[in-house]
């Protein structure tokens, strides 16, 4: 028994002597470590004291226990409980508040470059266009007082100066038809009247009954004549004013673009032909190599709308001349016609050009409309 009880003795004796021995080592180990780790561990306020705050000594403990080389912010905590099957993850950088919870924050995460600034956007789109309205209206001053070159296409300007012209003469034709209509229309209007008043005359007149008869028919006659003639000439208008208000002026509008086009490129060509004549170096060839993409983009813009308005000149040529033909030839018809007082001839001359008359009286609103 005495053996026994000296020999837990010594075991119990020797059990405190390795738990130092083993403290011992740890503090070795620890004692090894680079002393900057543990000089960036220790918190220092503004007024030199140490932050002995509960976070602070959270962070420090956490961080002791981590492995080397794994940072904070890679770190994950789980803890279950055991009554539990839920499992709880605190992000790192996420510390509990004073209610005890967890602060959580979701959702997507958007990097500073993919966000786009609708306003930069604008800006931007403004300064091109500044930049390209100052070069477009320098080329123009240019131009204008003789000094800029400019690109032309001999051919096609011709065209284009025809056509402007024949548009000038064909609204003026178009002007005098309109008078001739009107004036038409007042004549016959003039005529129907003096018919009417004629053939009352006629019947209240019993020894001038034939003559009063007679000119009431002529009247009459030159009246529905009037009004034939009246419908060929109103069908000529609209016609020519189709040709010229609408497929003509189409026409000009994409010559308009042609020449915007051909500013632009005369402008662009003129920065890159200045900055060619200049030195070469490091700051200028950028300047040169951008300059020669946007005359290049420029350029294609220009003979594409060249191109466009060559095919729209030739088309509108084939339709101006199988409209005008068959317009003149209708013109010339019913007015020949109309003062021969061939009436059968004015009247197969509408039916050859489809063209319909409408009823007198047809278009006038309805005695509900006028109330």
């Amino acid at each position: 028994m005495s053996e026994h009880s000296s020999e837990s003795t010594t075991l119990d004796e020797s059990h405190p002597a390795a738990e130092e021995v083993q403290s011992g080592s740890e503090e070795s180990a620890m004692a090894q470590e680079s002393p900057k780790n543990s000089a960036a561990e220790i918190p220092v306020t503004s007024n030199g004291q140490l932050e002995d705050s509960h976070e602070h000594s959270f962070n420090r403990d956490l961080k002791c226990s981590l492995p080397v080389g794994l940072g904070l912010s890679e770190t994950k905590i789980t803890s279950r409980g055991f009554d539990s099957a839920k499992e709880g993850v605190v992000e790192a950088g996420q510390f509990p508040s004073k209610g005890g919870r967890a602060q959580q924050k979701s959702g997507p995460v958007l990097l500073a470059d993919e966000v786009k600034n609708p306003a930069m956007e604008k800006l931007e789109l403004v300064r091109k266009w500044s930049l390209n309205t100052y070069k477009c209206t320098r080329q123009i001053i240019s131009e204008k007082l003789g000094r800029g070159s400019r690109t032309v296409d001999l051919e096609l300007e011709a065209q284009i100066d025809i056509l402007r012209d024949n548009k000038k003469k064909y609204e003026n034709i178009l002007r005098l038809a309109q008078t001739l209509s009107t004036q038409l229309f007042q004549m016959v209007h003039t005529q129907r009247q003096l018919g009417d008043a004629f053939a009352d005359l006629s019947l209240k007149s019993l020894e001038l009954h034939e003559e009063f008869g007679y000119n009431a028919d002529t009247q009459k006659l030159l009246a529905k004549n009037g009004e034939t003639l009246l419908g060929a000439i109103n069908f000529f208008i609209a016609s020519v004013n189709t040709l010229v208000n609408k497929t003509i002026e189409d026409t000009l509008l994409t010559v308009k673009q042609y020449e915007s086009a051909r500013i632009e490129y005369d402008a662009y060509r003129t920065d890159l032909e200045e900055l060619n004549l200049g030195p070469r170096d490091a700051n200028t060839l950028p300047k040169i190599e951008q300059s020669q993409q946007l005359f290049q983009v420029h350029k294609e813009k220009y003979d594409k709308m060249r191109n466009d308005v060559s095919i729209k000149l030739k088309f509108l040529e084939e339709n101006k001349v199988k409209v005008l033909h068959n317009q003149l030839v209708l013109f010339h018809n019913a007015i020949a016609a109309y003062f021969a007082g061939n009436q059968k001839q004015l009247e197969q001359t509408l039916k050859q050009f489809h063209i319909k008359l409408k009823t007198p009286g047809a278009d006038a609103p309805s005695w509900l409309e006028e109330q």
